[in-house]
């Protein structure tokens, strides 16, 4: 099937199911505990309305805008998503690629498959270096960071939400470990999937940006109703180093709370994205999209807020920034056109949402990102 006949994100999500192993689909699909928070993300946007302005011209309409300063074709961006080559052997480079290409940005994550330097080249927008604590001492940190900025880096996302290995059922069940095996509950998923199988076989592992540092970092073994691996959290002196060392503008990921997020503002944070890792790390949490309202008037104009979880459609990138977010980030869609694609099905998925939010922000009667507001939406009132 061609590209062009996925014509919108759930197209591109059921395609992926097809294409990959059970397991692997699971990995990438899958959340925490019963899956609550994961399911709220997206349901939780249904529950807010567009109010459409009459009487406005929208013959020409502009949904380009700035993050941290730097211009974006799309309030769109791709989310930090680790361990990119079970989807793909083009990985990290293929997102890189095609994040240049239709304009905008993405973040790549600490445990990525191919190295931050590398990535880095083939960048041609913004691009930010996710982090998550070594669990050494504090000189990995700092080499990370130091990495990351002899990169060419323009932001560093700290996540501050996994301070230990969540219980993500459907990894416990498959047996999932990291380094990926050929296990032989894989090999015979595997078995039915045999394009992706060749292609996971033949693409070179390389060397990640972890690589060198301690093995915990990169491991992770089902063990008992968990996924045991050793997650270092960040405190507030890791805060500090972190924002010494890293010169450049900090955004700090997995905030879900309006004090939480001033306070992260007040310690020399720019930017905070309100997140609950998609779901993966404490079921219960709050939808990102209920959380916003209350992080958007707590943070002010004093850094910029993004939003990731749940994003499916334009009209839910519409609805985010008429609330308050600067831009959204998106990742399993992402990472399921990388997965059916490559680099050409990432850029399916961007088209997909930068097509979606201009038709959405037209009929709501806007001609530009700065013409979206509160006044045009109506959100629960417990939010």
């Amino acid at each position: 099937m061609g590209l062009e006949r996925l014509i919108n994100l759930a197209d591109i999500e059921r395609a992926a199911r097809r294409r990959l192993p059970r397991p692997i689909f699971d990995i990438i699909a899958g959340g925490a505990g019963d899956e609550v928070s994961l399911r709220a993300n997206q349901v939780a946007y249904e529950r807010i309305r567009l109010r459409p302005r009459a009487l406005v011209d929208v013959s020409r309409r502009d949904v380009a805008t700035t993050v941290l300063g730097k211009p974006v074709s799309m309030p769109v961006l791709l989310d930090p998503a680790g361990y990119q080559r079970m989807a793909s052997s083009e990985a990290e480079l293929a997102v890189a690629r095609a994040a240049g290409a239709m304009g905008t940005g993405f973040a790549l994550s600490t445990v990525s498959s191919y190295p931050l330097e590398t990535v880095a080249q083939l960048a041609t927008g913004p691009k930010w270096f996710q982090l998550y604590l070594p669990p050494g001492d504090a000189s990995e940190t700092a080499e990370l960071v130091d990495r990351a900025a002899a990169a060419g880096y323009d932001a560093l996302c700290l996540t501050v939400d996994t301070t230990m290995r969540a219980l993500r059922e459907r990894d416990v069940r498959n047996r999932f470990s990291l380094p990926l095996k050929m296990t032989p509950r894989l090999l015979a998923a595997g078995a039915v999937r045999p394009r992706w199988s060749l292609d996971f076989l033949r693409g070179s592992v390389g060397r990640g940006t972890a690589a060198g540092f301690s093995q915990k970092m990169l491991s992770i073994k089902a063990a008992g109703s968990a996924l045991s691996s050793t997650m270092r959290p960040v405190t507030e002196a890791d805060f500090k180093l972190v924002r010494e060392r890293w010169s450049g503008p900090l955004v700090i990921k997995g905030i879900l709370r309006g004090d939480e997020a001033a306070r992260m503002i007040e310690m020399g944070a720019d930017g905070v994205v309100v997140s609950n890792h998609g779901g993966r790390q404490l079921d219960g949490v709050p939808a990102t999209i209920e959380a916003l309202p209350e992080i958007v008037d707590a943070v002010g104009d004093r850094g910029e807020v993004f939003i990731d979880g749940g994003v499916r459609r334009g009209t839910d990138v519409v609805k985010a920034l008429a609330i308050g977010a600067r831009a959204v980030l998106v990742g399993r869609p992402y990472v399921y056109g990388l997965a059916i694609g490559g680099e050409a099905g990432v850029r399916r998925v961007l088209q997909i949402l930068h097509d979606e939010t201009e038709n959405a922000m037209g009929l709501l009667g806007c001609r530009s990102i700065d013409e979206l507001s509160r006044d045009c939406v109506r959100v629960p009132r417990e939010w």
